[in-house]
């Protein structure tokens, strides 16, 4: 008998907002802070891009340079491409089912832009980041840059290959992902045909949700989770079924909670406002690097 995990909450996007000019983000969580913003450790921050039609544009549309330390960010592309550049020298362009994963550690500059060639055509664009923290004993690792194109992903087959579970992180069904990670994370997309169906497993005490990205899925055989929502489950059971009402995609993540103090202030995630004060100052004295706008 399956040891399901109850359903927490079913989140609706929250009203969006830009980010830069090129990315109109539904921000899942924290929350604005008046959350518990430790509830999805060690995953801070869910900015969510919608599926959306863009026109053709000769400006250059996404976020110009800006800093960060003591997290990872982890872009997903779902629709659209995007290309990252950053102060460490490393640069990539991702398009759909890739991944950026950039750990910012001790400080990096970075910019992340839609990229120049599907500016200029428009088309579909969605997109989803994640900033995973990073616990005190790492916050000041050097920055590094981890391009996973989706054909390098762990992959399993279910229902007769007409469907995937993608691996970026963590295992499932003793499969590995590639993304290399400072805590356990498990972090999947599962691209469903409608009618198949995927089992999970994750640990009771892993904080867990799943972002419905495209179709519609009954989860634990009851609870209907259409498109663009986010599913927050209880910190309680073990299992996670999903059935594709419809051709479905979702992402899904867990992982083992850091469990220490948290300041957040604008791009830098520390343990003490004294480090929140320190990377400022660092950032104002250039140790951050060089990257043209």
């Amino acid at each position: 008998m399956k040891n399901y995990k109850p359903i927490e909450e079913i989140m609706y996007p929250p009203a969006p907002h830009m980010v830069g000019n090129g990315f109109t983000v539904n921000n899942f969580f924290p929350g604005g802070y008046t959350q518990n913003i430790q509830r999805m450790s060690p995953f801070f921050l869910l900015d969510y891009n919608a599926k959306q039609t863009l026109a053709p544009s000769k400006i250059p549309r996404g976020v110009g340079v800006h800093p960060h330390r003591g997290l990872e960010t982890v872009t997903l592309a779902v629709h659209g491409k995007i290309a990252h550049h950053d102060s460490k020298g490393n640069s990539g362009i991702i398009g759909p089912g890739d991944v950026q994963w950039m750990t910012a550690g001790a400080g990096v500059l970075h910019k992340e832009y839609q990229e120049a060639h599907f500016n200029r055509l428009g088309g579909d664009f969605q997109m989803v980041q994640l900033w995973v923290n990073l616990p005190a004993k790492h916050k000041m690792t050097p920055a590094k840059y981890q391009a996973i194109e989706n054909n390098t992903m762990g992959k399993y087959y279910i229902d007769n290959k007409q469907s995937v579970v993608e691996i970026i992180a963590g295992e499932y069904n003793g499969i590995r992902g590639p993304a290399d990670t400072f805590t356990p994370i498990q972090l999947y997309v599962a691209r469903l045909k409608k009618g198949a169906k995927a089992s999970f497993i994750f640990p009771e005490i892993y904080p867990t949700g799943c972002l419905i990205l495209e179709g519609d899925l009954q989860i634990n055989k009851e609870i209907d989770a259409p498109v663009n929502r986010f599913i927050l489950f209880e910190n309680k059971g073990t299992d996670v079924d999903i059935e594709a009402k419809e051709d479905s995609i979702c992402l899904l993540m867990s992982g083992e909670a850091i469990n220490e103090p948290i300041v957040p202030y604008g791009p830098f995630l520390m343990n003490t406002k004294e480090e929140i004060r320190q990377a400022y100052q660092d950032y104002e004295k250039g140790k951050f690097g060089e990257l043209e706008d």
